[in-house]
């Protein structure tokens, strides 16, 4: 079973792979099944699932920096992983029942669509859905997916087998095209009663009655946990765009100018400013993206329910990370 200090190296170690089938799952427009055979095998989509089943529980800040390491070899399939792995962590917070089912096999493959964009009527024993959930990342290769509907009024997540769903063939994306993300179609789904919670129980961290009840890694409210595995993917696209800008360095020359060798220009980086410059800058700019995910992963998810924000001043660092998130992407 991998464990935290295990699985950056795993993660590291598919870097070659992961870039070698980029081109081609960009292509496809899904991440290929070597691929997420491989993250399987290397414990990425149960890291965040309990250790009864299988899982590493590992700490938010290990979740960031795995997926993070992955996106290096490509964004795409980095974001299916954090879907899968972010999933995986939110059926810990469903009953007993639920977690045996899904957990089976100890290979959860879960996709996931938090619009409401479906309804459910109850019935005998479960809920008829019907629906549609367009961008449903990672669909092709999942085996259960988390639906949201409306029951009446009110918003319900539910877990579905995939295989009761239609994917529309309607992805034609311009960048991170891999990451599969589909409609799918319920018509009279059936989904039974242990596996549907009502969504707002689980924005406020009311979970039912489950072994691992006494447990504060699957007692957070649900929001701040999708959004810190959500900072891993986005850094390491950025260091994986480093990684190719320095690989292309070596041999090239600067028009108009005597320097033959921009990788040996780059090291005298004194001599040429102007050609450093921005790299420079975007080194900076990677290194204050890197500050929100680790700041909301001490700041933002405490080890004790007793220490969980309650006041709307502990929204300030999201919100301050969030301006200097949108200060990056657009150049300042």
């Amino acid at each position: 079973m991998a464990t935290s200090d295990s699985l950056l190296a795993r993660a590291a170690s598919l870097v070659p792979m992961l870039r070698t089938h980029a081109a081609a799952a960009e292509k496809a427009r899904r991440v290929p099944q070597e691929s997420l055979d491989a993250l399987s095998a290397a414990g990425i989509f149960t890291m965040t699932a309990p250790k009864a089943f299988g899982g590493v529980e590992a700490d938010f800040q290990t979740q960031c920096d795995v997926l993070a390491e992955i996106a290096r070899g490509c964004p795409s399939t980095s974001w299916v992983a954090t879907i899968y792995s972010a999933m995986s962590w939110l059926v810990g917070v469903f009953p007993d029942e639920t977690q045996q089912e899904i957990f089976a096999d100890r290979d959860p493959r879960i996709a996931g669509v938090f619009s409401p964009t479906g309804t459910a009527v109850e019935t005998d024993g479960g809920f008829v859905v019907n629906g549609r959930w367009p961008f449903n990342t990672g669909c092709h290769g999942a085996t259960w997916t988390v639906l949201n509907v409306l029951v009446g009024e009110l918003p319900t997540c539910m877990l579905a087998k995939s295989a009761d769903l239609t994917i529309l063939d309607d992805w034609y994306a311009t960048g991170m095209s891999a990451t599969g993300s589909n409609t799918v179609v319920a018509e009279n789904v059936f989904v039974p009663s242990h596996r549907a919670m009502p969504l707002p129980d689980m924005l406020e961290a009311k979970y039912p009655a489950r072994h691992n009840s006494d447990n504060p890694y699957f007692n957070y409210p649900m929001a701040p946990v999708l959004t810190v595995n959500a900072g891993g993917t986005p850094i390491g696209t950025a260091r994986g765009a480093w990684d190719a800008f320095v690989e292309r360095l070596p041999g090239r020359g600067i028009t108009y100018t005597t320097y033959t060798n921009k990788a040996a220009t780059f090291r005298r980086s004194r001599t040429m400013p102007s050609c450093t410059r921005r790299p420079a800058s975007s080194c900076a700019a990677e290194s204050s993206a890197v500050c929100l995910p680790t700041r909301c992963c001490t700041d933002q998810l405490p080890t004790s329910n007793s220490q969980l924000p309650t006041t709307p001043n502990a929204q300030a660092p999201i919100e301050s990370g969030s301006e200097l998130g949108i200060g990056i992407g657009s150049g300042w």
